[in-house]
């Protein structure tokens, strides 16, 4: 007879913990939609905290799985399968934002793509271990997928002669030197009627390799005559890392 009672028990308690299978911590009513409910008003959750290398070595990692890498201090979860995880950031993107200081290279080049000096003035960089800025270039540390944006902004000072007149500067990001994807271009500046000034705006996304280096060149697409950064802080570039 005890033994039956005790059978009995023990499929209620069955019943009651696979039909009613929710945890509450510090909560005595956990959401009926929730497996784990937690509250707390002074604590919070701790996930596991691992480098870029234990997490790469993570064998067969579900897709979603949650860790806190400490070598970049952010949130990252299993964007891809199994057999191919794909560790994406959930937490803020890491950017890095210049501006032009110079407003006398001439940035209407003749002949062949050259830098230009848009690395003038830092306004931010999230991350100073991923974004190294040299001269006229900006080397990235981690592979990715980044998003670039330039604007250029530019006038043609008075010179002698005519060749003032049509001038045209032409614009492309470049990845280790070599200018790749859109082109940024301008109409003619006249240089008649005080048409003396003209900005292009480029945004491109690419797939960067660490140690790879960004900049903006540009060469001339109309007349030979000078063209310069309009002013101070008129022209910049921003780098985001967005995968």
């Amino acid at each position: 007879m005890k033994k039956k009672i005790y059978t009995v028990l023990l499929l209620c308690f069955c019943y009651y913990y696979y039909g009613f299978s929710q945890v509450g911590v510090g909560t005595t009513t956990p959401d009926a939609s929730s497996i784990l409910h937690i509250e707390s008003t002074n604590k919070g959750i701790l996930i596991p905290r691992l480098t870029t290398l234990q997490i790469s070595s993570i064998t067969d990692p579900a897709m979603g799985l949650m860790v806190f890498n400490t070598d970049i201090n952010e949130f990252q979860f299993n964007n891809g399968s199994i057999a191919t995880p794909d560790w994406s950031k959930i937490s803020h993107s890491s950017s890095v934002k210049y501006s032009n200081t110079d407003i006398t290279s001439n940035l209407n080049n003749d002949g062949a793509y050259a830098n230009i000096p848009i690395f003038g003035n830092l306004e931010w960089n999230d991350d100073d271990t991923l974004y190294t800025q040299a001269g006229n270039t900006l080397t990235i540390s981690t592979s990715g997928r980044y998003r670039i944006t330039a604007n250029i902004a530019y006038r043609v000072p008075t010179i002698a002669g005519n060749t003032d007149l049509r001038v045209s500067v032409e614009a492309q990001i470049a990845i280790n030197g070599t200018p790749t994807g859109a082109i940024g271009n301008t109409g003619y500046v006249r240089h008649n009627s005080g048409h003396l000034e003209a900005s292009l705006h480029i945004t491109e996304v690419f797939n960067i390799t660490a140690g790879q280096t960004i900049s903006i060149q540009t060469i001339r697409g109309g007349n030979s005559a000078p063209a310069v950064f309009r002013s101070v802080g008129t022209s910049n570039i921003y780098i985001e890392k967005i995968k």
